[in-house]
């Protein structure tokens, strides 16, 4: 299965709410509300871009890997890049075909957008860890 198009670039910062107020007031960008996501130990927002989006990623809870992230780079930085799928099975398929991993349990979770996602590990993508959301049929 193909890449589809890429939905967003997700950023860690320390502090979500200076993030979405320097995008807002430094751009003039459309920022979402704040939406927590206990499931993946981070609280989200998202800048509206014509073409794609920025996600902005602070830790929630103890236990967030972001929080692993922000120890690395206390002042953030891009955490990982998030590409359309249409058919998340088939896509995680091939990738292990080929020799890639995927994070966890390797099932899909559900993400942000409400749609199932999966990571796949930075050490098979030249460094980068890349998510895969898959669009609604």
């Amino acid at each position: 299965m193909p890449l589809g198009k890429l939905n967003h670039v997700a950023i860690a910062v320390p502090d979500l709410a200076a993030a979405a107020q320097l995008y807002r007031d430094s751009f003039g960008a459309e920022v979402s509300q704040p939406l927590a996501l206990p499931d993946h130990g981070v609280t989200v927002v998202f800048v509206a871009l014509p073409n794609s989006k920025i996600e902005l990623l602070e830790p929630l809870g103890d236990n967030s890997p972001i929080a692993a992230f922000l120890a690395k780079n206390p002042a953030g930085g891009i955490h990982h890049l998030c590409f359309e799928v249409a058919d998340i099975f088939a896509s995680r398929d091939l990738v292990v075909a080929a020799g890639g991993r995927v994070l966890g349990n390797g099932e899909p979770r559900i993400g942000a957008h409400g749609l199932p996602v999966l990571f796949l590990h930075p050490k098979d993508f030249y460094g980068t860890l890349i998510e895969l959301e898959q669009v609604a049929k």
